[in-house]
């Protein structure tokens, strides 16, 4: 059997076993053997256009330390200007959490860090009309529960990128750039319940200074199932590779 194959975007510093935690993450949900999806370290600075081509499909990934608000990823800009190029290219692409933040943040929205906010754990999204009626997000139901972990959100998304879901907390959680096979997501459809969980307890200390004991505790106590939000990167692989 020919199996499609997926370059996967990575912001994780050096050492972080997250790296390969995320990895596994994708692989499993994508559905594919392992050699199928090959990792790239965004720390040692994008890849060329011309090796994203070499695959059926790029995703992004999220980040342990790095934030679009601070724009602190070594070679930041050179990653957005990747993005840009990736989008005029139309080439089939998911990108999820720092990779959705990113992507907006590429095409002219406005990421923001709300520490106010935050949301880990997982929480029921609810898609939007432009939602219902996308050939991939429509496949979920109208309401629908998410793994999520984040403290930048988007206030905008760029001018006539629709927004598909939302959250109590954060109205823009999805989008799909108009005429391409590009989609992104605030959630993270790589994760389920256990390893949303596991990557919570990893990155406890960088939550702390921004939420109380209570709402740490608390947090524990928020995960939950996902499992039509899981199965959304398998059913993208089957829509852009069909």
């Amino acid at each position: 059997m020919l199996y499609p194959k997926v370059l996967l975007l990575q912001a994780r510093r050096a050492g972080d076993p997250m790296a390969a935690h995320e990895l596994a993450c994708f692989v499993d949900r994508c559905g594919l053997p392992a050699a199928h999806v090959v990792p790239h370290d965004l720390c040692a600075g994008p890849p060329i256009l011309a090796r994203i081509r070499e695959y059926d499909a790029l995703m992004v990934g999220g980040s342990g330390d790095y934030y679009v608000s601070r724009r602190n990823l070594p070679h930041f800009d050179a990653f957005l200007d990747l993005l840009r190029e990736v989008v005029e290219a139309g080439h089939p692409t998911f990108a999820s959490c720092f990779g959705y933040q990113s992507l907006v943040e590429a095409l002219g929205g406005e990421i923001i860090f709300d520490s106010v906010n935050t949301e880990v754990g997982t929480y029921p999204l609810t898609l939007t009309g432009e939602g219902r009626s996308d050939e991939l997000f429509g496949s979920l139901p109208d309401r629908f529960n998410a793994q999520l972990g984040r403290k930048d959100r988007a206030v905008a998304h760029p001018e006539g990128v629709p927004n598909l879901a939302t959250s109590q907390a954060s109205p823009h959680q999805a989008l799909r750039v108009p005429n391409r096979p590009i989609w992104a997501s605030q959630f993270h459809p790589e994760l389920d319940r256990k390893a949303n969980e596991d990557r919570y307890r990893h990155y406890l200390d960088g939550y702390a200074p921004h939420m109380s004991a209570e709402e740490l505790a608390a947090a524990l106590e928020r995960f939950d199932d996902s499992p039509e939000a899981s199965d959304l990167l398998r059913r993208f692989m089957e829509l852009v590779t069909s």
